[in-house]
């Protein structure tokens, strides 16, 4: 009997181990972000990456995989086992990108399965103080009385700080010329410097400088004012009762990811972003934590691909 009971145990042992090396996670989880170290976004990820780490018992790793506008990064991810090891941290760029080249790598609405939005950044409009004008009506009445001759910034073709400052135009009935630097550093150096007249930088950096007075911030672009800048008010307000743009972001993983695994993400980052220390840090960041459900993430996709699709495509903007 003893004997018998001894093969038993030995036959099951490695089916426990089996399971056991089921159970996830087990090992540490990548999250690609295809952007350079340093940034809004990166600073967000870094956060929630070292909350889950403490949630999940296993590391939780921000890999930088910068270049050609977030799509090495998205293509890493696209290729990577759906295992939900390795994840995409993205940024509007899933949604525009496919409008703005004529050839990806992989596809933005077939190759991930989307996890949850996690935190948006809304954007501010300023000006530089040489600009005669204190209000976005007096802008606006400003820049259609000089169609064509201002120019404003943008940290690159196709970002969230040029495509939202495309749909303001349009809803203001304006005209500039484009000037595209490589990041938001440079922009915003520039307009400092009076080379450009503005810009709709994400809230995060242009607040120190127009609290410093470098700059002059004219309008949001999200639904509510800035508890930093209770005086600027939103472009919704006094211009466009349906405006609100911002910068967002979300996580994907490879598709066919098992909907355990996709469950089990969106409960670990929804509680990260609960987290009041996390929340703390992403205040600091200007960065408001949603935390949606993985419908609603993919409802919002589908709402943001229709609306930057038809700006991008009447203002004939391209890449390549």
């Amino acid at each position: 009997m003893s004997r018998l009971l001894t093969i038993l145990i030995a036959l099951m042992l490695p089916l426990s181990a089996a399971r056991a090396d089921d159970v996830y996670p087990s090992r540490p989880i990548k999250l690609v972000l295809p952007f350079a170290a340093g940034g809004g976004t990166d600073v967000v990820a870094r956060i929630l990456a070292q909350q889950l780490t403490k949630q999940m018992g296993v590391a939780v790793i921000v890999e930088n995989r910068a270049g050609a506008n977030g799509n090495i990064g998205a293509e890493v991810v696209a290729r990577a086992a759906p295992d939900g090891y390795t994840l995409l941290y993205n940024t509007s760029f899933i949604v525009t990108n496919p409008w703005l080249y004529k050839s990806l790598g992989y596809n933005a609405e077939k190759d991930f399965d989307p996890i949850l939005l996690t935190a948006r950044v809304p954007l501010l409009l300023v000006v530089n103080p040489s600009i005669p004008v204190k209000t976005l009506a007096e802008f606006v009445e400003y820049a259609k009385a000089r169609p064509g001759k201002l120019s404003y910034a943008s940290s690159g073709i196709g970002g969230s700080t040029h495509l939202a400052n495309l749909l303001l135009q349009r809803a203001a009935g304006i005209e500039a010329v484009h000037v595209a630097y490589r990041g938001g550093g440079p922009a915003l150096n520039d307009v400092m410097a009076g080379a450009v007249q503005f810009y709709t930088d994400t809230a995060n950096t242009a607040i120190p400088q127009v609290k410093a007075g470098t700059v002059r911030g004219l309008a949001v672009t999200s639904k509510k004012r800035l508890p930093e800048l209770p005086d600027v008010p939103t472009i919704a307000e006094t211009l466009q009762p349906d405006f609100e743009v911002y910068s967002w972001q979300g996580v994907m993983a490879p598709a066919k990811t098992p909907a355990a695994i996709i469950a089990r993400l969106q409960k670990e980052f929804s509680a990260a972003l609960q987290d009041p220390s996390v929340r703390e840090r992403l205040a600091a960041q200007t960065a408001e934590p949603i935390g949606s459900t993985t419908a609603e993430y993919i409802q919002y996709l589908k709402d943001e691909r229709a609306l930057w699709g038809n700006i991008i495509q009447s203002a004939n903007v391209r890449l390549e």
